[in-house]
């Protein structure tokens, strides 16, 4: 549903015919835009620095600067106002190209006047939800439901968020890779009263079990060999402040016995001193697994444990949560148009609909590197089936809760007919009935899958 239309809701028409943009004002006054006029690029550049239109409709032929060279230099100044190429016939391939080079559609002259009314209002609807991005990008401190999505299980995550970020409790965070732990860890940092002061993050899985020691306590020269200068440890940088504490599962047992007199002294040693360094720390850790089990085994300090999760919360996977799929696969198209710098539209239904059906094993991090490619590989703005196909390719879809789709391919190897024509089914059912998609989702070419489906009487 497309929001009401506001005189605010300014409209630039940059067109060197004065009769067109006498018409087109007119019949967008009538549909409750506030319409402005430039004759030119140069006269349109600077419409748009000082009225900040939300929707600009632009000719291709005019003399001097012509629409391409606009196009160029409008982008340059706003990334996201949607750009509407407004062409003869005899310009379309031109057009199509714009589309490539950041214009949000394109229509024929003259254009018909419900398709040219509904194209606007499609364009500010996408505009303001890559503004409205960017801005919650900027601050973090929006709704958090607008930052991570509104399924339940986000929403507890989201109460836990709000609860603790005014205390000074540790934090474990437990979940899945890619799941958003850091995310989180910084969140409860940018709402509680240490967000002016450091938040310093350190992976213990990535750093040598050497070194880590010295990494979070820091060292003196000479300590050891190779310590040719002084060194301050992650602790003492976060004074004041945060320290997020990765992959917490992986310290080493002779560092867990330092770093629980670390968190009850609030004191450290750099390795080499004798002189204590008082520092005034909060810990939060992340977990990729289940912690507790850790403790049972005894590969983690139940003192430590105890010390660290005065507060737990567990994220869920992507899986768990598919209705906040599309609100996250739009937000990471916004930050990868912005890194490609290319202009991106929307995300096609269908397209939104594979994307759910998905299992997603790698969770928020496997999805934004889909919509990173899927954005790489776009020429027309607008995120498509055919654009993340691969995700087919050697893995399983999921349909409804809990049932897997794989490849055509895999099931001949190892299923009954009975079971090829309920996969079958299920990428019907997945497609809505679209055989074309179903097809590609099975790997298999469309006449196959009609003689199959001939065959299996599916219907």
């Amino acid at each position: 549903m497309f929001s009401e239309t506001t005189p605010s809701q300014k409209i630039l028409i940059i067109d060197d015919d004065r009769s067109v943009r006498l018409v087109l004002a007119t019949l967008l006054k009538k549909n409750g835009f506030a319409p402005l006029q430039a004759s030119g690029g140069q006269e349109g550049i600077a419409s748009l620095r000082d009225e900040r239109p939300q929707c600009i409709l632009l000719d291709l032929k005019m003399p001097g600067m012509d629409g391409i060279e606009t196009l160029y230099a409008l982008r340059k100044l706003d990334k996201f106002v949607p750009i509407i190429i407004i062409t003869g016939y005899a310009d379309i391939p031109t057009a199509v190209q714009t589309i490539k080079l950041g214009a949000y559609d394109f229509l024929t002259k003259p254009p018909q006047v419900d398709k040219l009314i509904l194209t606007i209002k499609r364009a500010i609807e996408t505009y303001s939800l890559q503004v409205a991005f960017n801005q919650l990008d900027d601050t973090m401190l929006g709704s958090l439901e607008s930052h991570f999505g509104r399924s339940d299980a986000m929403k507890n995550v989201i109460h836990h968020i709000r609860q603790v970020s005014g205390t000074d409790f540790s934090v474990i965070i437990q979940g899945d890779t890619g799941t958003g732990k850091s995310v989180v860890a910084q969140t409860i940092h940018d709402l509680s009263k240490r967000a002016r002061n450091p938040f310093q993050s350190v992976d213990v899985g990535v750093i040598p079990e050497n070194l880590i020691e010295s990494e979070l306590f820091g060292h003196e020269k000479g300590a050891f060999t190779g310590a040719d200068k002084k060194k301050t440890g992650f602790f003492e940088i976060a004074h004041k402040g945060t320290l997020f504490i990765d992959e917490l599962e992986n310290t080493p047992p002779v560092l867990q016995n330092k770093l629980l007199r670390a968190v009850e002294e609030k004191r450290i040693y750099p390795i080499g001193s004798t002189k204590p360094v008082d520092i005034d720390v909060r810990i939060i850790a992340a977990s990729n697994a289940d912690i507790k089990n850790a403790v049972r085994e005894k590969r983690f300090r139940e003192d430590l444990f105890f010390r660290l999760s005065e507060y737990m919360i567990t994220m869920p996977r992507l899986c768990d949560r598919p209705s906040d799929i599309p609100f996250l696969a739009v937000k990471l198209m916004t930050a990868a148009s912005m890194e490609l710098e290319k202009q991106m539209r929307e995300l096609s239904p269908e397209a939104a609909e594979l994307l759910m059906a998905y299992p997603w094993p790698g969770n928020i991090r496997e999805l934004k590197n889909v919509i990173r490619r899927a954005v790489l590989s776009c020429q027309d703005g607008i995120i498509r089936p055919e654009h993340i196909e691969f995700l087919a390719g050697g893995t399983t879809f999921r349909e409804d809760r809990g049932s897997f789709l794989m490849p055509l391919k895999q099931v001949a190897l190892q299923a009954t007919r009975g079971a090829e024509s309920e996969v079958i089914k299920r990428a019907l059912t997945i497609t809505g009935g679209n055989k074309s998609r179903a097809a590609k989702l099975l790997e298999i070419d469309y006449k196959t899958l009609l003689t199959k489906i001939k065959d299996y009487q599916i219907k």
